[in-house]
């Protein structure tokens, strides 16, 4: 399984790297790319990675109103809607992708998040 996470730098992120901090295991089969906003993960983004082998995408960010660039995270929620139109336009499973509001502060969320994706895409 191949998952490509793109995290938010303020939030999502940081709890990644807590989880890890606190020695909290997650799978293995993501790979965290470090974004500074959940707003600029473009759709390309996303379509690419599917493209080159990847079987699904996680993007992860603040919660609404925490985002520290203001409105950031409604871009992403925004954005990760006409992904999911296009995608299926396209025949791909728009459950390959998935957008999740993860504070600074719930490194637990993180692992819980990559567990149930990882299940979820197990079912496609």
């Amino acid at each position: 399984m191949k998952i490509v996470g793109f995290f938010c730098n303020w939030c999502a992120y940081m709890a990644a790297d807590l989880a890890g901090t606190m020695r909290l295991e997650y799978p293995s089969d993501i790979l965290i790319v470090r974004v500074m906003c959940s707003g600029r993960v473009q759709p390309e983004f996303v379509v690419n990675a599917l493209k080159n082998g990847a079987d699904g995408v996680l993007i992860a960010g603040c919660h609404p109103g925490d985002c520290h660039y203001i409105h950031g995270n409604m871009i992403a929620l925004r954005r990760y809607r006409m992904i999911r139109k296009v995608l299926e336009e396209l025949g791909i499973n728009p459950r390959r992708v998935r957008l999740e509001w993860i504070s600074a502060s719930e490194p637990d969320r993180v692992k819980a998040v990559i567990k149930d994706f990882i299940e979820d895409l197990k079912t496609l």
